[in-house]
Formats: structure tokens, sequence, C-alpha cells
């Protein structure tokens, strides 16, 4: 190798590594300055639904962490579809993220689309709350048990509402009636775009049960137009405590809620999602978080990334197997 090649290669090798480092210390500069501009949090649900108003709770809560505005959008249509798109195929530079629901580990199922939760970066399970069996406050059925007889006896005949078709509440009432050997199909349903809808559908006599979560049948229980029969949980409502579990009812096992998370794309840098993740933290065991939710009687319970990520996998794989069962998989 002659001199002056040398020195040329020592000086380009030279130039590389300090290019390498340049490169390594811009990255930490990044994300040591992040965030520095707004912040969007996407919904997959409409605006004054039980989704939107935890994600705007969570959205105020983040600003005061993190120091930057945090906007939330509602994305909505394709049952879920539309808005779970938008997080997923966003930027990953923890200048979009979302509050993704119990439906990402349904849909796919469903044929509606391709994505389920590895498609994203789990940053924290924030909230989860139970079905429960409500029926109008007239409604014959005193029980549990005397509602489910009733569908047995006579199939067809009674209805459901609260959900689109194959959603978290029809796939709660379909999964009970499967468990206690009753056809689902015994129970007709009547899609709707929600548990609002549902109840209110049901106390104009359309339909018979609304297997919708407690603080969304809240203000109408306290109305004292509709009736809860039992919670799909295993332990009692701390808004309702005399409602009855599903296992002190029937002695069955049978448990379903709708949870929702805070999740980003997939691919965030990992000092960027930690910061995320740490701030999320700090907002669900907040003060301000949990008096919120409690008002409402939402349920509070927290994951962090990693327990995230198996608890929804784990979802997946059990809304997966229950449509299965009741004949929802395309």
């Amino acid at each position: 190798m002659s001199h002056s090649y040398r020195r040329s290669f020592i000086a380009r090798a030279a130039a590389s590594i300090a290019g390498l480092a340049l490169v390594s210390a811009v990255i930490p500069a990044v994300a040591a300055d992040y965030p520095n501009r707004p912040i969007t949090m996407v919904v997959p649900w409409g605006a004054g639904g039980g989704t939107d108003a935890t994600a705007r709770i969570i959205g105020s809560l983040l600003e005061k962490e993190l120091g930057q505005p945090v906007t939330v959008v509602n994305r909505t249509g394709g049952s879920g579809v539309v808005g779970h798109s938008a997080i997923a195929s966003a930027e990953p530079d923890g200048y979009t993220i979302g509050l993704a629901t119990v439906e990402i580990g349904m849909m796919h199922w469903q044929g509606l689309t391709k994505l389920n939760s590895t498609d994203y970066t789990p940053l924290g399970l924030v909230n989860a709350d139970p079905a429960g069996v409500q029926v109008n406050a007239d409604s014959p059925y005193k029980d549990v048990k005397q509602l489910l007889a009733a569908i047995k006896a006579n199939p067809g005949k009674l209805k459901g509402s609260g959900t689109g078709q194959g959603g978290i509440w029809h796939l709660a009432i379909a999964g009970l009636l499967s468990d206690q050997g009753i056809d689902p199909s015994s129970l007709p349903w009547v899609p709707s775009q929600g548990a609002a809808p549902g109840l209110q559908d049901m106390i104009a006599g359309g339909i018979d049960v609304a297997p919708v979560s407690l603080p969304e049948a809240r203000s109408l229980i306290d109305a004292g137009k509709v009736r809860s029969l039992a919670i799909m949980a295993d332990q009692p409502s701390g808004l309702y405590p005399n409602v009855p579990t599903l296992k002190s009812a029937l002695g069955s096992n049978w448990t379903m809620a709708a949870w929702r998370g805070v999740v980003g794309p997939k691919g965030i840098p990992s000092d960027i999602s930690n910061k995320l993740a740490t701030a999320i933290k700090k907002v669900a065991a907040s003060k301000d978080y949990t008096d919120f939710m409690a008002q409402r009687g939402y349920g509070v319970i927290y994951a962090g990334p990693s327990e995230f990520a198996t608890f929804m996998a784990k979802s997946d794989a059990g809304l997966g197997a229950t449509m299965k069962a009741v004949g929802l998989v395309k």
C-alpha cells in the first residue's frame, strides 16, 4: 500500500468513524429533545363514548407530564378498523399514539383487517370494563338464570343489542350462552352503533337484553329504567356491589371485558417509547385519573409495556377461540 494511498484510506476511515459518531450523537439528542411539538392521540371510536372520555382525560394529564399539547382525534368507521389502522400506519416517532381497544383482538378474526396487537408498540394498559347482563326494568326476568331459561325455551324470540355484529358485547352474551350449553343463535343480535343506542332500543321495547358494561348502563340503572342481572367478572363491581357475578349466579367461570390501552405504531425508538410509557404509568396512578374513572364507574387497571403485550396476545387468543366457538370467525 503506497504512502499516499494509506493516508487517504486512513482519512476516509476517520471520516466514516466521525460520521458514525455524529449520527450516534444526534439520535440521543433527538430523543432527549422529545417531545418538542404537539402529540396526536387517535381514538378509533366516536366522541362522547367511554373510549373518547378515557382518551381525553389521559391526553390532558399527559400534557402536564410531557409539556406539550396532546390533541385527541376521533377516527371512526369500519368497526374500529379506520382508527386502529391510523395508529398503526403513523410515523413511529412518538408524535402519534392512540387508545387501542379490545377490538384489535377481534377484527382480524372477522376478516375486517390483517392488523393485530403485534402491529403496535404497547405503552400501557389503562382500563378494563366487564360486560353486564342488562334488561328493561319492566322485564319479567328477575335474575340471569330466568333470562337464560327463557332464551333456551324460546329460541329466536328474545333479542340482544349494544354493539355491532360480532362486537365485544355480542361476543360476551354469545360466549355465555355457549358456556351454558345454549345455542348462541337462540338470541338474535340487532347491530347498533354502541351501548347507548342499544340501551335506548331496549327501553323502547325493541330488544330484550343489552350485555353492555355497567358504567355504560349507569345513568339508566340509576334512573330506574334498566336492571342489571349479572356481571361477567371474577369480582363484583365497585359501582354496583349487589349485582352478582356469573360465578355466584350460575356457577359459571365465563368472564368478558372491554379494555383500553395506549399504543403507538410499531418501531418507536425505545428511549422515546420508554419516556411515553413512564408518563402513562404516572397518569394511570394519578388521583386525577383514578377519581375521573371512579366517578364514571370505569375500571382502572394498569400494565406496563411488556405485560400489556402479553395481555393483548392472551386477549387475542381467547377472543379467537370464543369467536370460532360461536361461528363468528370469517
